[in-house]
C-alpha cells in the first residue's frame, strides 16, 4: 500500500563519548558483558526474564520475600505473572531504604504554584509526611485493598497522599484536576472507590479555580464515599459534610510521623488509571507494585539517564500516566522531582524557562504543543535565563512536526541537547519506543524500541515492515503491561490481544526506517487514506504548520463519494480572520507542492483551539465527529471541551 510518509532525514544530534561513558545504559550493558545496543536488544526482548531480573537489581529493588521465578506466563501472553512469591511494598524502595543513609537529607522533591511560593522536601521530611497520611487513613479505618481517589493539584501533598496510600496496601486512583462532577463519579464508582483526597482550589493564569464544589456535586453520585480529606491550597471557603469531610491541616500534622510499610505481593494492585476510550465508558488500566513503578524508573534511566541527584521537570498532572511516573521514576532513582501548580506561560510566556534556571533542571519534560506554542514569541524569552544545568529535553503524548521539533533543539538547544522522543500509553507503564543518551538522532524520531519491549511494525497481514506505514505491536510481555482492566477482562483482550495471536497491537501506526529510527504517525484510527494511498496526519500538519501564521493544525479523514475519503485540515492561525481566505489559498497550494494534488485537502478551517487531552493529544476522532455533527463520545479527558463544539461552526 501506498504511502506518502517522509522516512529518514539527516541525523542531527550524535552522542559525546563523555554521554556514552556515563550513562546508565552503558553501565547496565557492562554489568553484563553486553558490547552494543543491538546485543541488549536482542537479550532483552528472546529472554524477558533474564532482562527483568536484571532491571530489578540494577534498580536495587528490596524484597522482603524474594520471588521464586521472575515470569510466570502459564496463562498465556495476555496474562503473565511477574515476581511470583515476592514480598514488597514499592514505598519501602521510594523512601524507607534512604532513611538512616545519607540520601535522607537530599532533595527528593521541589514544589513551585503559580504565585511564585516555593517548597523543598528532603527525602526524610517526605518520609515524614508520607507516614503522617498513612496514620490519618489508619485513623479513618483504611483497609488493604480499599481504592482512595486523589483529585489535588500538584503540590507536595498530592505525593504524600499516593505514598500513603500504597504503603497501606491500598490502591492509587488519579483524577486529573480539570475533572468535571461526572468525570469524577464515574470512576470512583467503577473502583467503589472509599476515600478522596481533595482541595479547596488552585490558581490558573492568577484565577482562582474551586475543586471543592465539583468534588462535592460528584460525591452525590458515589454511594461508597466514606470519607474526603480537604488540602487548604489557596484559601478558599469549603463546605464541610460532617462525618465525611475533614481538613487536611486538622487531620495530618497531628499524626504520628513513624508507619510500618505493609508488606504486599508484588503483584497487589497498587494503582488504577483511567484512559478514555475511542467509544464506551473509561477503561481502568490496572497496575501493580512490581509493575507501573519498575518500567517507570527503567525508561527514566536508560531513556533519559537520570542518576541520583538528578532534577527532572516533567508537565504534566498526576490524572496523566506522567505524573505516577515522574513520582515513582525519580524516587526509585534517588532522584529529584519538580512539580509545578501553574500554567507554564503566566504571568508571562518565559514561565517555563524560569522554572528550569531558577531550579537548575537537568532533564525538562515538554510537549510539543507547548513548543508550538512558544514558537511565535522568538529566542528572547529563553535566552533571558541561564539554562546550562540542562542537559536533554524528552517529549511525549504527541507526534512531532519537523519545524517544531528542529526549533527546539536548534535554537533553544543550541544544537547540543538531543530531545529524547518517548512513546507508549498508561497501559504500558512508559515507553513502547524511546530515544536515549548512547544513539544518534534524527528530526522527530525514536532511536528505537525501548529495552525489553520486542516492538516490531505489522503490515495488514502481520508481516514485519521497514520503510512502510504499518501497526505498531509488541510481541513478548513485559513487566509494566497492565495486568488487565478494572472488572473487565475481555475488553482488555479484545483491545490489544484479539488481532494477530499472541501479540499486543496498540493502536498506533508506526514505521522504520532503513538506519533503525523509529516513528510514531498516530492513532491507527486517525490514519487518512484517500484513493487507495494512506498517510499520516502528521504528514498534512507538517506542511501547514511550516507557516509562520499556523501554530496548531489538525488533520482528518471524511467521507467522499469520488476517493473514498476526503482531506479536512483545521488550523489554529495568528493572524486575523480577514486574512483567513488569502492563508487558506496558501496552505492548499503548500499541501497539493508536498504531498500531490489527489491528497489536496477538501477543506482548511480556522479556530482558536483544537481539542486536547490532559498530556497535549489532539483529539481528531472529536474533531472528526464534531465536523459530521456526530457523538464525540466521552469528552472528559479534554481539558478544553468547548473547543469541539468550536469545530462544529468552524470557517
Amino acid at each position: 500500500m501506498a504511502t506518502h510518509f517522509e522516512f529518514g532525514g539527516e541525523i542531527v544530534w550524535t552522542p559525546t563519548i563523555n554521554d556514552i561513558e556515563q550513562a546508565n545504559l552503558t553501565r547496565f550493558m557492562h554489568l553484563h558483558g553486553i558490547a552494543d545496543f543491538s546485543e541488549l536488544m536482542l537479550r532483552s526482548t528472546q529472554d524477558v526474564a533474564w532482562f527483568t531480573d536484571a532491571v530489578l537489581k540494577f534498580l536495587d529493588i528490596q524484597f522482603y520475600q524474594p520471588y521464586s521465578q521472575v515470569l510466570d506466563l502459564s496463562r498465556g501472553k495476555p496474562w503473565p505473572r511477574w515476581c511470583v512469591d515476592g514480598k514488597m511494598n514499592i514505598v519501602h524502595n521510594c523512601l524507607d531504604k534512604y532513611i538512616n543513609t545519607p540520601k535522607a537529607a537530599e532533595t527528593a522533591l521541589i514544589w513551585e504554584g503559580e504565585e511564585g511560593a516555593v517548597r523543598k522536601l528532603t527525602y526524610q521530611q517526605l518520609h515524614r509526611l508520607v507516614n503522617q497520611t498513612a496514620n490519618a487513613l489508619k485513623s479513618l479505618s483504611i483497609e488493604k485493598g480499599d481504592v482512595v481517589g486523589i483529585f489535588m493539584p500538584m503540590t507536595p501533598e498530592i505525593v504524600a497522599a499516593m505514598l500513603a496510600t500504597a504503603k497501606l496496601g491500598a490502591v492509587i486512583l488519579p483524577l486529573f484536576s480539570g475533572f468535571g462532577p461526572g468525570a469524577i463519579s464515574s470512576r470512583m464508582n467503577d473502583a467503589s472507590a472509599r476515600f478522596l483526597f481533595t482541595a479547596d482550589g488552585f490558581f490558573r493564569r492568577g484565577k482562582p479555580v474551586p475543586l471543592k464544589p465539583i468534588t462535592d456535586e460528584a460525591a452525590l453520585d458515589i454511594p461508597s464515599l466514606k470519607h474526603m480529606i480537604v488540602l487548604n491550597r489557596i484559601g478558599l471557603a469549603v463546605n464541610l459534610q460532617p462525618e465525611r469531610d475533614l481538613r487536611w491541616d486538622d487531620l495530618i500534622p497531628s499524626q504520628s510521623d513513624q508507619c510500618p510499610t505493609l508488606e504486599t505481593g508484588a503483584e497487589d494492585t497498587l494503582m488504577i488509571i483511567y484512559t478514555s476510550g475511542t467509544t464506551g465508558q473509561p477503561k481502568g488500566a490496572v497496575h501493580t507494585h512490581c509493575g507501573f513503578p519498575i518500567k517507570a524508573a527503567q525508561d527514566m534511566a536508560f531513556g533519559t539517564d537520570v542518576h541520583p541527584g538528578d532534577i527532572i521537570y516533567w508537565l504534566t498532572d498526576m490524572g496523566w500516566m506522567m505524573g505516577p511516573w515522574l513520582v515513582f521514576g525519580a524516587l526509585l532513582l534517588g532522584a529529584t522531582m519538580v512539580l509545578y501548580d501553574g500554567a507554564p506561560d503566566y504571568p508571562t510566556v518565559d514561565r517555563i524557562w524560569d522554572l528550569t534556571s531558577r531550579h537548575r533542571e537537568n532533564i525538562l519534560g515538554i510537549s510539543p504543543t507547548l513548543v508550538r506554542a512558544l514558537i511565535p514569541y522568538g529566542l528572547d524569552p529563553v535566552r533571558k535565563h541561564d539554562l546550562s544545568a540542562l542537559r536533554r529535553f524528552a517529549s511525549t503524548g504527541e507526534p512531532w512536526n519537523p519545524d517544531p521539533w528542529l526549533w527546539l533543539f536548534n535554537e533553544v538547544g543550541q544544537g547540543k541537547r538531543p530531545i529524547i522522543n518517548y512513546s507508549g500509553g498508561t497501559e504500558i507503564s512508559g515507553g513502547i519506543v524511546m530515544g536515549n543518551p548512547i544513539q544518534p538522532l534524527k528530526p522527530c524520531a525514536f532511536t528505537g524500541p525501548c529495552p525489553g519491549i520486542a516492538a516490531d511494525v505489522f503490515d495488514e497481514e502481520g508481516n514485519s515492515v521497514i520503510n512502510q506505514v504499518g501497526e505498531l505491536v509488541i510481541k513478548e510481555p513485559w513487566i509494566g503491561m497492565t495486568r488487565g482492566f478494572w472488572k473487565d477482562p475481555q475488553r482488555y483482550l479484545d483491545t490489544y490481544w484479539s488481532r494477530f495471536p499472541d501479540v499486543w497491537v496498540h493502536g498506533d501506526f508506526a514505521a522504520v526506517d532503513e538506519d533503525g529510527q523509529w516513528y510514531i504517525l498516530g492513532r491507527s484510527d486517525d490514519m487518512i487514506k484517500v484513493a487507495g494511498k494512506r498517510l499520516g496526519p502528521a504528514e498534512v500538519e507538517s506542511v501547514v504548520v511550516a507557516h509562520p501564521l499556523v501554530i496548531e493544525a489538525a488533520a482528518i479523514a471524511v467521507p467522499d463519494e469520488i476517493k473514498g475519503n476526503a482531506v479536512v485540515v483545521f488550523c489554529v492561525p495568528t493572524c486575523e480572520p480577514a486574512r483567513y481566505p488569502v492563508l487558506r489559498q496558501e496552505l492548499t497550494e503548500m499541501l497539493a507542492k508536498a504531498l500531490g494534488k489527489p491528497l489536496a485537502p477538501k477543506e482548511i478551517l480556522f479556530v482558536s483551539d483544537l481539542p486536547k487531552t490532559r498530556n497535549a493529544k489532539v483529539m481528531r476522532r472529536m474533531i472528526r465527529s464534531a465536523y459530521l455533527n456526530q457523538d464525540p463520545g466521552d469528552i472528559s479527558s479534554l481539558v478544553n471541551p468547548e473547543a469541539v463544539e468550536e469545530i462544529r461552526h468552524a470557517t
